[in-house]
């Protein structure tokens, strides 16, 4: 009686290398693909996903190459074809082979499908007005604010030191004036977060300049109406040498 020790055993050598040298072959075959798709999608990652009759096809490509190629037929398990890990079984990527070229054509459908996209887009554009006339004006005011603001810091030299601030408070928003010398340092409206009309970085937003340049004529007279109080305090001091 057979026991069956003498029978040979089949390899299975010859299917996996099969199966290895198709997977590397769809590998490089979506590769294309998936570095057409990163083109048009204009960056390096991404992923689309495309219906067959039989099922859906999920390409996900990273730097411009295939990440996994993922079939999920209408019945039964999903197969990656392509994938970091280790290659489908065989009678899985056969299952998914079958379906592999209407994928292709489903993609080329696709591609088709744009065309004439920009045919309505115009190959002109209107022309770009210039800010270059509210520039200027947005410079000159703000130089006029520089002159004032350095005009208040060398009279509170005089008054109060070589380094200080004057604030007050207008329609409910602090403004705060830094001197360093007889230069202001910065004119800051609405606190730590607020707006520099004078600073040593850039020119605040226009719109923020508008909104705020009526108020500076009162900031203004508020700091003229604080030195003739500090002038005023001043003129009560008396010094008598025989007491």
């Amino acid at each position: 009686m057979a026991d069956g020790l003498e029978t040979d055993v089949e390899g299975v050598e010859d299917v996996a290398s099969r199966r290895d040298e198709l997977a590397a072959r769809v590998r490089t075959h979506a590769g294309e693909i998936a570095r057409e798709l990163a083109v048009f999608q204009g960056g390096d990652y991404g992923q689309e996903s495309f219906d067959t009759d039989r099922g859906t096809w999920t390409l996900k490509y990273e730097a411009g190459d295939v990440h996994y190629l993922r079939f999920e037929p209408n019945s039964g398990e999903e197969i990656y074809v392509v994938s970091s890990k280790q290659p489908p079984e065989p009678d899985a990527l056969e299952t998914a082979m079958s379906d592999y070229g209407a994928f292709v054509e489903t993609y080329n459908a696709y591609v088709r499908s744009l065309d004439g996209l920009f045919e309505t887009v115009p190959a002109t554009f209107p022309e770009i007005e210039s800010t270059a006339e509210l520039v200027a004006e947005r410079d000159r005011i703000l130089e006029r604010i520089r002159e004032v603001g350095d005009a208040m810091a060398r009279e509170l030299n005089r008054y109060e030191g070589e380094y200080g601030t004057y604030t007050t408070t207008i329609s409910g928003t602090r403004w705060e004036l830094k001197f360093d010398g007889d230069r202001a340092s910065y004119l800051r409206v609405g606190g730590a977060d607020g707006t520099y009309l004078i600073s040593q970085y850039g020119p605040p937003a226009a719109s923020e300049l508008r909104r705020l340049a009526d108020d500076m004529a009162v900031f203004v007279r508020e700091f003229n109406d604080h030195v003739d109080e500090l002038e005023a305090d001043l003129s009560h001091v008396s010094f008598d040498e025989d007491r």
